[in-house]
């Protein structure tokens, strides 16, 4: 029987867990560290220090050999580390150790800004921006021509152009339409009547197998009074001014001849010979006059048709107010119905209503005054019988 065999496992080796203090920490990770922190990129830093961004760059990487001239190194240096808030000396200190780089006076050979150099710079090109390299890849690439071109905006400017291009054609087609030229057609052909001999010319006479060998032509004098205007034969004379023509100056006027006796109206009409005119005949009767007529004391208020107020006040025994005559009769408003009456061409009636009592909307017509109210009784009412009488002696004196 063969046995199996057995081997023993090597023990492992102690294997020391790594923290975060064995690693080595250059000063241009903890330079990037900060600047991370700070949240500013490369261009921040040049644009805040003046310093170039290829500087800051070479200062992280600790590559002296990306400066133009080593004298500015220190200063470069210890100006970054102050603005990323470490000890500008140490920080230059750790740059020295990690890129080997020394200080040195300036008529050393080691102070030369074309230590380090491994290119001509004569081959160089004049005006090489450090930016354009590819050596510096902080600064995004530039786009492409086409790049910022979007499919959209150029199908609007297709559109746009198509739009223009179909107006302009349209306008063109207008215009053309416009401007042309064309002939009605003739329903009746044109035909020669007659032919001329351009040789021999064309005579007026007329021959004797003309239609038109007895006609004979009117003469002049007939031809003037025929189309003669007719107002030249027979004048027609209209008065402008009928009333001042029909006066006399023989017989009226302040240089009229003192005869004793004023000429009668008849009697320039005869020497004058022409029409008297009608006498003046009135077709119509006098509006009759309304008049509010108050015996004792009484407020009264007149209005108008549209609303105005023609006279508001306390009216005094024997007062009278004349209603002015209107379209559309005015009414009465009145505090004493009993003191208030009527007087329509001289005849007085009502009284408006019973003493104490408020009278409003009395239309001041004639019709409705003498419909409504009838003639008053002077018997009854002796401040009125005083009023009336007192109005007749007056009138006869």
């Amino acid at each position: 029987m063969i046995g199996k065999t057995f081997k023993r496992a090597d023990a492992p080796e102690d294997v020391q867990a790594t923290g975060f203090d064995a690693f080595d920490l250059r000063l241009g990770d903890l330079m990037r560290g900060e600047r991370a922190t700070l949240g500013k990129s490369l261009l921040d830093v040049q644009r805040e220090l003046k310093i170039k961004a290829a500087y800051i760059a070479a200062i992280e990487n600790a590559d002296p050999s990306a400066f133009d001239t080593p004298g500015f190194i220190a200063g470069y240096v210890r100006s970054y580390a102050r603005y990323l808030g470490m000890d500008p000396d140490d920080a230059f200190e750790a740059f020295c150790v990690e890129s080997g780089f020394a200080t040195a006076h300036g008529m050393s050979a080691e102070a030369s800004s074309l230590k380090g150099k491994t290119f001509d710079p004569a081959a160089a090109p004049l005006g090489k921006d450090i930016f354009s390299a590819s050596a510096t890849p902080f600064i995004p690439a530039g786009d492409a021509m086409l790049s910022g071109v979007e499919p959209r905006a150029i199908g609007s400017v297709m559109v746009l152009v198509a739009l223009i291009a179909g107006l302009g054609y349209g306008g063109w087609t207008v215009l053309q339409e416009v401007q042309k030229v064309q002939f009605a057609p003739v329903e009746q052909t044109p035909v020669v009547i007659s032919d001329l001999d351009p040789l021999a010319g064309a005579t007026n006479t007329i021959q004797p197998s003309d239609p038109l060998e007895d006609f004979q032509t009117p003469s002049r004098q007939s031809l003037d009074r025929l189309y003669r205007p007719q107002a030249l034969d027979v004048p027609v004379l209209v008065a402008r001014d009928a009333p001042i023509s029909t006066l006399s100056p023989g017989m009226i006027g302040a240089l009229l001849p003192d005869v004793g006796v004023s000429p009668t109206r008849e009697m320039m009409v005869a020497s004058a010979d022409i029409p008297a005119p009608p006498a003046i005949q009135v077709v119509e009767p006098d509006v009759p006059e309304v008049q509010l007529v108050a015996v004792r004391p009484a407020w009264v208020r007149v209005r108008s048709a549209d609303g105005t107020v023609i006279f508001e006040g306390v009216m005094e025994p024997g007062q009278n107010f004349v209603v002015p005559t209107t379209e559309e009769p005015a009414t009465l408003r009145v505090g004493e119905s009993g003191a208030m009456y009527f007087a329509v061409n001289g005849v007085h009636y009502g009284p408006v209503g019973q003493s104490g009592v408020v009278t409003s909307n009395v239309a001041l017509s004639t019709q409705n005054l003498t419909q409504t109210y009838a003639v008053a009784d002077l018997s009854a009412d002796n401040d009125l019988a005083e009023i009336v009488n007192f109005a007749e002696v007056v009138a006869d004196e």
